[in-house]
């Protein structure tokens, strides 16, 4: 495999991940009962008709079909693609419902 064709995966399979990261990040928002598009945009608002998220929101399930992710793993997700101004927004609407539950 020549140089070229290796960095073509590399970035195939980066995009792909981060696809990935894209996805996990709007199951998590349906299942705790918040719009993907809302939270994303506070987090970056000139990206607004990203449409990688809206291919995401698409692949999303109810979250009665959805399995459970953790709070932590999607802050984990978040941040090994550097979104930490999506983690920031995130790691909000956490601390936003566990003030909520007491």
């Amino acid at each position: 495999m020549n140089s070229k064709d290796l960095e073509k995966k590399i970035i195939d399979n980066y995009q792909k991940d981060e696809h990935m990261m894209i996805l996990v990040f709007a199951q998590w928002c349906v299942n705790h009962d918040l719009d993907p598009h809302e939270v994303y945009v506070r987090a970056y608002p000139d990206q607004e008709k990203n449409p990688a998220l809206r291919q995401a929101i698409e692949l999303t399930v109810s979250k009665e079909e959805a399995e459970s992710i953790p709070d932590q793993t999607v802050l984990g997700v978040l941040s090994l693609f550097g979104n930490d101004d999506l983690a920031i927004v995130v790691n909000e609407e956490i601390e936003n419902r566990k003030q909520n539950k007491q």
